[in-house]
């Protein structure tokens, strides 16, 4: 088990791609923690995890709710091995239709809380360790009406680097992973995209016809990829972004609709 006797924090981790990540991380032996905003979800994804797996309510975004969050990690845990910064939103934010605050919050949870919480982490993460944050395609599609989270996830590029220096004396290594078009709740969320319906079958059909493989990915594949980045086996890779996209950046005109 590639994780074995290690402790992990994911935040987010109570649906989609960070729950995936936590249900991959227990069957390879770590301990993990996962957070999110929602007891609800929170309490399914703990029952899931089993014992191995504890369930923090906590919006990482909120600087009280996160301090407390890291002193029930050092109670509960001690020290952390791996962090993977996962939570984050991809709110709209149509040009001429964009408030500041509605800006500024994607801004401040996908960007500026990132940061804090590893800056928060310091204390529990072991040298040698691994920070892993969750990126986007999105920031260098160029996607209309995106202009905030784009924003913020080139935000988490550069941030990534200047981690990876800052953090490099003590052998903690600092990655990205870049996830394309992933099969999560995430999609469900906005009012004319329920799953199921019409409009939403529409839309998803259209963006796996531009996506080289030609489908979605699964939130599966994309915690395959944070294991790879978390664990030894990249015990050489810093400062860098694994994109998993089904071919979308690096061949944008060629998905099934090119291909007709």
């Amino acid at each position: 088990m590639r994780l074995k006797g290690k402790t992990a924090l994911i935040t987010g981790g109570n649906s989609g791609i960070g729950l995936a990540t936590a249900r991959l991380f227990v069957s390879e032996g770590a301990q993990v923690a996962i957070t999110g905003r929602d007891q609800t979800t929170l309490d399914a994804a703990s029952q899931e995890l089993g014992p191995n797996a504890a369930a923090f309510r906590s919006d990482v975004g909120n600087t009280a709710e996160r301090k407390h969050l890291f002193r029930e990690m050092a109670q509960h845990f001690g020290k952390l091995d791996i962090l993977f910064a996962n939570a984050g939103v991809s709110n709209l934010s149509p040009l001429g239709n964009t408030t500041e605050e509605a800006f500024q919050e994607v801004i401040h949870i996908n960007l500026t809380s990132v940061f804090f919480t590893v800056q928060s982490a310091l204390p529990l993460l072991r040298d040698a360790g691994s920070v892993v944050l969750n990126g986007s395609v999105i920031a260098t599609l160029g996607q209309s009406g995106y202009s905030a989270y784009a924003a913020s996830k080139a935000g988490i590029r550069a941030l990534s680097r200047t981690l990876a220096a800052d953090l490099a004396p003590r052998g903690i290594r600092v990655n990205v992973v870049v996830p394309g078009a992933t099969t999560t709740p995430i999609w469900s969320r906005r009012p004319d995209q329920q799953a199921g319906s019409d409009i939403a079958k529409a839309r998803a059909e259209r963006i796996a016809n531009r996506i080289l493989l030609g489908r979605f990915g699964e939130a599966e594949e994309i915690a395959k990829a944070v294991l790879f980045l978390a664990s030894d086996d990249a015990s050489f890779i810093s400062a860098t972004e694994l994109v998993v996209d089904g071919g979308t950046t690096g061949s944008p005109l060629s998905g099934p609709a090119s291909r007709k």
